[in-house]
């Protein structure tokens, strides 16, 4: 989560609905898969599902991108981080609390035939 600058606020979304491809692909390359950024009011959440085994590695992969770099030098200036100081994040981490999965819980045989007669 981190807070969007009012005044940067239409620089901001302006940006975001047409994310430079490179930096999809960057993203992409890095594992990343279902980014998504959420607004309301002022605070701005992140979410997106990584699927690699290197977590750390593919944020530097990230990070050493110039064309990443240049994105950044555009969207950061928007953002004012909301992060605990000293933490070293920008985007301040949300701590998960739920999580519905895909998985069904089968149904005991009884249900599911009463369930078929009814």
């Amino acid at each position: 989560m981190i807070r969007l600058r009012p005044e940067q606020r239409e620089t901001y979304l302006r940006l975001h609905a047409a994310v430079w491809p490179s930096v999809e692909q960057t993203l992409r390359e890095a594992n990343f898969r279902n980014y998504t950024i959420f607004l309301h009011g002022d605070l701005l959440f992140g979410y997106y599902e990584y699927v690699g085994d290197d977590y750390d590695a593919d944020l530097r992969f990230i990070a050493a991108d110039p064309q990443t770099q240049e994105w950044w030098k555009l969207t950061d200036p928007c953002q004012e981080s909301i992060a605990e100081p000293g933490s070293g994040d920008w985007w301040a981490p949300m701590r998960e609390i739920w999580h519905l999965t895909d998985e069904t819980v089968a149904e005991a045989p009884d249900q599911a035939r009463q369930a078929a007669n009814s």
